[in-house]
């Protein structure tokens, strides 16, 4: 038995879509440059994949490190590997103002 919808969670202003809702539909390509304009409609419809690029990439590793640092990493929580990097790059910070 269908349970019956509770009126309080009903949006009168967002009915449910029913059968003649789809039937009256139209893709995104047709309608969007005449809502948005050309442009815009071309650079939404764009297929994006994945995160956006980064201005600058990190580049994958193998590093062997002590398992105590690695500890001391994981263990103040998530996050470990960028504060190591941070960690890394202020030692680099420091060293080039010795020289």
């Amino acid at each position: 038995m269908p349970r019956k919808p509770n009126p309080e969670l009903t949006d009168s202003d967002n009915p449910e879509a029913d059968e003649g809702w789809f039937e009256n539909a139209h893709p995104a390509r047709e309608v969007l440059s005449k809502l948005v304009g050309e442009t815009s409609a071309q650079e939404l419809l764009k297929p994006k994949r994945g995160r956006p690029p980064l201005p600058s990439t990190k580049r994958h590793i193998n590093l062997r490190i002590d398992e105590d640092i690695i500890q001391a990493f994981q263990e103040s929580g998530q996050g470990w590997q960028t504060r190591m990097n941070l960690a890394l790059r202020e030692w680099l910070t420091g060293q080039a103002k010795l020289h």
